[in-house]
């Protein structure tokens, strides 16, 4: 039974960081591809950051990031690969969501495709004010 759970939100002034953790169990594969989504108020779920595994690329790069979280979030994976993480620097109100992290065994041809992830945590508050 794969689970995915995600740590470290919460609330934080503008221009802070924080560090997101999604732990998952369950599942050993070695090509494990972590997604981290965000839904803001009022607007739909979009990939901010996605990380493939040991071999795959996304487009000839092992990492993804939406343009607005460019220079400023960084994804990596644990060496498990069950465990992603989501630095995030210099917050914005803009960045107040759940951040759900996502994952399944290969990472899809397009990265932001949420339909594709198998897995998904339940989520964790981030609030810049």
């Amino acid at each position: 039974h794969v689970q995915l759970v995600e740590s470290g939100g919460g609330s934080v002034q503008a221009g802070g960081s924080l560090r997101l953790s999604c732990a998952g169990s369950g599942y050993t594969y070695s090509n494990a591809c972590m997604a981290w989504f965000r839904q803001s108020p009022g607007k739909a779920r979009e990939a901010i950051a996605v990380i493939s595994g040991d071999t795959q690329k996304i487009s000839g790069d092992s990492t993804y990031y939406a343009d607005s979280v460019k220079g400023r979030f960084t994804i990596s994976q644990g060496s498990a690969w069950t465990t992603a993480f989501l630095e995030m620097n210099d917050l914005s109100t803009d960045d107040t969501g759940m951040y759900y992290c996502a994952a399944d065994i290969l990472c899809p041809t397009d990265p932001t495709e949420s339909s594709w992830y198998s897995f998904w945590g339940r989520g964790t508050q981030v609030t810049v004010s």
